[in-house]
């Protein structure tokens, strides 16, 4: 299961860096944005892998600066969790958990990017996708 996953991610990379988001319609808009002309905090996400698996982070920066912070500790997270769920009891290693407080000020911080993100002046303006 896990092996399957790993190669549908995967495939999902190269897809991405392969077929550039707003180039022939390939990907969905983000519905959000559509019916309130507002940027959610997921807004240029894909835009900002699609840099990342390119090797231009400066893009990736402005397209969804949150994502691209937020990337490492998601991929280390879910790397201790596939090697937890894959060798089961026999697993010592670190696991992937946030204490209550520490999903409650995710959450905050998710919010807070939402909201600065939407405002139309200097230097938040920075932080819509560009």
């Amino acid at each position: 299961m896990t092996g399957l996953a790993a190669a549908a991610l995967a495939g999902g990379a190269v897809f991405i860096a392969v077929h550039e988001p707003g180039a022939g319609g390939l990907y969905p808009p983000c519905f959000f944005h559509e019916l309130t002309g507002l940027h959610c905090p997921g807004c240029g996400s894909t835009r900002a892998l699609h840099a990342l698996l390119s090797f231009d982070l400066v893009a990736a920066l402005s397209r969804n600066l949150l994502m691209v912070l937020l990337l490492p500790f998601l991929v280390a997270g879910a790397a201790l969790e596939t090697a937890a769920w894959v060798l089961g009891e026999s697993y010592r290693g670190p696991r992937a958990k946030v204490p209550a407080p520490g999903g409650w000020v995710l959450l905050g911080v998710i919010g807070l990017y939402w909201i600065l993100r939407n405002i139309p002046f200097w230097p938040f303006s920075l932080l819509a996708p560009h």
